[in-house]
């Protein structure tokens, strides 16, 4: 079969997955936009609601490990329909927040799992299982640049949503809207490790085959290098609206800004696919992670206006989720796919604790020093260090280290 001819097959999953991962991730983007609302209408301090974002991405992570492991084993389609009532359900009780700890279990832990199960982490797989092996870059920056689509089309709606019901009955709304991605994730039910499972020779408990995976290093630094990834996506996205607006510019901006970041990365991540079809993709990481600190450091450097801001998110929106393709292949090139979702969701989980410590960080000491500038300087270092960090990586396949060691 021609690889033309293998994607007009699955023609209706690649359209479903990039639809589902539009508006997983495009909810997820425009969180930050309910911070200064919320927090107005309950008297919060900024640094509340950035616990509970910061949770939200903590408990994505940690809940997207089993939520990749059941998938592998049971099939990626009742952990997708778990995902999405998780997802409505958060978002709903979120709007009834009225303490802290209600905004930390509705935002932060049932949206967390929402996410987890309507994500990268199940849905990437699934598309590099459906295609060619040559197809697989190809179809990692497609399904990525489809979730940076969804940034860029719905965080806009979400602003204008807000402006026009007001938050409260925006999230309700936003809460029923999430049921269409449980239609959209029939079509992928097929291709899930499950269907794997007869005739694999990799055998052992998930623990067994996680420590394996650990053994070699190369792995062990790639789920290093993806915490830094994540501190810087997860900052810039919840806090980059108080910034703009305590630079004075309005509420629109920091929308604008979020938006413009994710429609630069439709091609960011789009063409990181393509290229990391074709060259090392340890070395298109750590370009990448050397970019953003070029970025950010000139931002920081230049006088705040309205182009310097537009013009800092057009660049970081070009590398923003470029660090998925390469990320989730490299997994794929170590360890096939049988337990890519597994794996990959190991990774995505150190990307989730630097997420987890960006906007908790990132509110923190805004609150206690009325400034971002501590959390800036830190992504700057830790964008060097994670550089360094994929330098090492050899792109080699090391399916046999998951195999248990004869009797």
């Amino acid at each position: 079969m021609s690889s033309t001819t293998s994607i007009k097959s699955i023609l209706p999953l690649l359209v479903s997955a990039c639809l589902l991962l539009m508006l997983s991730f495009g909810y997820r983007a425009g969180f930050g936009l309910f911070m200064q609302p919320m927090s107005d209408a309950n008297g919060w301090g900024r640094d509340v609601f950035s616990l509970a974002l910061a949770i939200q991405n903590l408990a994505w992570g940690v809940i997207a490990v089993f939520a990749g492991g059941l998938a592998d084993k049971y099939g990626n389609l009742r952990v997708i329909l778990a995902g999405v009532f998780c997802y409505a359900l958060g978002m709903w009780a979120m709007a009834w927040s009225v303490s802290e700890w209600h905004i930390i279990s509705s935002a932060g832990i049932l949206v967390g799992a929402g996410i987890a199960g309507t994500a990268f982490g199940i849905v990437l797989p699934a598309l590099v299982r459906a295609v060619p092996v040559e197809k697989r870059g190809w179809a990692l920056g497609l399904g990525t640049a489809a979730g940076s689509f969804g940034q860029f089309l719905v965080v806009p709606f979400m602003q204008e949503l807000i402006e026009w019901l007001g938050w409260f009955r925006a999230l309700n709304w936003l809460g029923f809207s999430a049921f269409v991605m449980a239609l959209l994730a029939i079509p992928l039910a097929p291709y899930s490790g499950a269907n794997e499972s007869k005739g694999s020779d990799i055998e052992g408990t998930l623990l067994q085959i996680l420590r394996r995976a650990f053994a070699v290093r190369s792995y062990t630094l790639l789920v290093l290098g993806f915490f830094v990834c994540g501190f810087h996506v997860a900052f810039i996205t919840v806090h980059m609206p108080g910034y703009v607006l305590d630079l004075g510019f309005e509420a629109r901006v920091g929308a604008w800004s979020i938006s413009l970041i994710g429609l630069c990365n439709i091609f960011g991540a789009y063409y990181a696919g393509i290229i990391s079809s074709h060259r090392p993709k340890h070395k298109l990481l750590m370009y990448i992670y050397l970019s953003r600190v070029v970025v950010i450091s000139l931002f920081l450097l230049t006088p705040v206006s309205l182009p310097s801001i537009l013009i800092f998110s057009a660049l970081m929106g070009f590398l923003w989720l470029a660090t998925v393709p390469p990320t989730s292949g490299l997994v794929a090139v170590f360890f096939g796919t049988r337990y890519m979702t597994f794996l990959y969701g190991v990774v995505f989980l150190s990307h989730q604790l630097g997420s987890f410590s960006g906007v908790w960080l990132g509110g923190w000491l805004y609150q206690h020093y009325g400034s971002y500038t501590g959390v800036w300087s830190v992504a700057i270092v830790l964008g060097l260090l994670a550089a360094l960090l994929h330098l090492p990586i050899e792109e080699k396949d090391r399916t046999t280290d998951l195999q248990a060691a004869p009797a």
